[in-house]
């Protein structure tokens, strides 16, 4: 038969006190003695006791737990994240409790209703590539709930903490990066035109053929869906069969890189030398490619920190009515053998 678990009544009769002595013996309250509180401590400790978390939120309406969504836990940026946001989190004494939506709206939907069910304090969240309603989230706002973006922001009337890289000067960087490399012909690989990301990237790149009067036409600029490995075997094969071939491709993200790797060297044309190729988020795989490929690295881990960090303010300000803020994080160009020119 299953053991009751022990409360702080069986306690207070072990040791003939009041139940209320042994609460406060267990928060080390100043006026419980040194000794009842050792007594008390090594009998909780001898009898296994636990404090009953869900009656202590209802009392202080806070359960000390952090509720985040995140697009999918095996993508290498977003395990970084969470990694940032776990070491935050622990140390200032909060539960963290994680949901991926797998890049599915409805599944999103369910993960948010879900997390406000088990009474998070707040939610970090990084939206799906399937959102566009953003509902759901204006359902936490309305209950009060601090709510943080990171990576993946609305760009509508939600007005909540957002945590972000620069999109826009980072894709711009990269075509100054293939300029300096001698690519002239750059081509873009666009990810989800529903993520802001993705908008700002793609408006980057532009920037930066106008800043160096670079050769365009429209073709150069190929919309990869779901941004997958799939989408940028096939995105590159409709490069490819232009008359006017680009001798560069920037990718909105590394996977879809490892795509247009794969469809160049099916094709019989060698990387750099015919077409470099230059990617965004530097995935543990890029130094394992053949050859390694140039990508933007994006600071996950201090994105993750970042956003835990605001969120927590948020939570611990009271009845302070502290106003959003937009933080935007720096990135860096790891330059590896996928775009170093034979001709410069």
């Amino acid at each position: 038969m299953k053991q009751s678990a022990v409360t702080i009544k069986d306690l207070a009769k072990e040791l003939g006190i009041s139940p209320s002595t042994v609460s406060r013996a267990l928060k080390d309250h100043p006026d419980i003695s040194p000794e009842t509180k050792r007594l008390v401590n090594a009998l909780a400790e001898k009898l296994d006791y636990e404090p009953n978390t869900i009656a202590m939120s209802l009392r202080s309406k806070r359960t000390n737990t952090i509720g985040v969504i995140i697009p999918e836990i095996v993508h290498f940026f977003f395990s970084t994240v969470i990694s940032g946001i776990e070491e935050v989190a622990y140390k200032k004494g909060y539960t963290v409790m994680f949901c991926q939506s797998n890049e599915d709206y409805e599944k999103e939907v369910i993960d948010t209703k879900a997390l406000l069910a088990h009474r998070v304090d707040g939610l970090l969240i990084s939206y799906s590539k399937e959102t566009t309603n953003f509902d759901h989230f204006r359902e936490i706002q309305r209950k009060n709930i601090p709510l943080v973006f990171f990576d993946r922001v609305p760009t509508d009337e939600l007005h909540c903490s957002t945590i972000t890289i620069n999109d826009f000067e980072s894709a711009e960087s990269a075509v100054d990066h293939l300029v300096i490399e001698n690519h002239l012909r750059i081509a873009h690989l666009a990810g989800p035109q529903n993520l802001n990301i993705s908008k700002q990237r793609l408006a980057g790149y532009k920037r930066g053929i106008e800043k160096h009067k670079l050769y365009f036409e429209e073709g150069y600029v190929q919309y990869c869906g779901k941004g997958d490995f799939e989408e940028g075997y096939r995105c590159t094969n409709e490069l490819l069969k232009l008359s006017e071939r680009p001798n560069a491709i920037f990718a909105n993200n590394d996977v879809a890189a490892y795509g247009a790797m794969k469809a160049i060297k099916d094709a019989g044309l060698k990387i750099p030398e015919d077409i470099a190729i230059m990617g965004f988020s530097n995935w543990q795989f890029a130094s394992l490619t053949e050859p390694q490929l140039t990508s933007i690295a994006q600071p996950g881990i201090e994105m993750g920190k970042a956003a835990a960090r605001r969120l927590i303010l948020e939570l611990e300000a009271k009845d302070e009515d502290l106003p959003p803020v937009d933080q935007v994080l720096k990135t860096d160009i790891i330059v590896r053998g996928s775009t170093r020119s034979t001709q410069k």
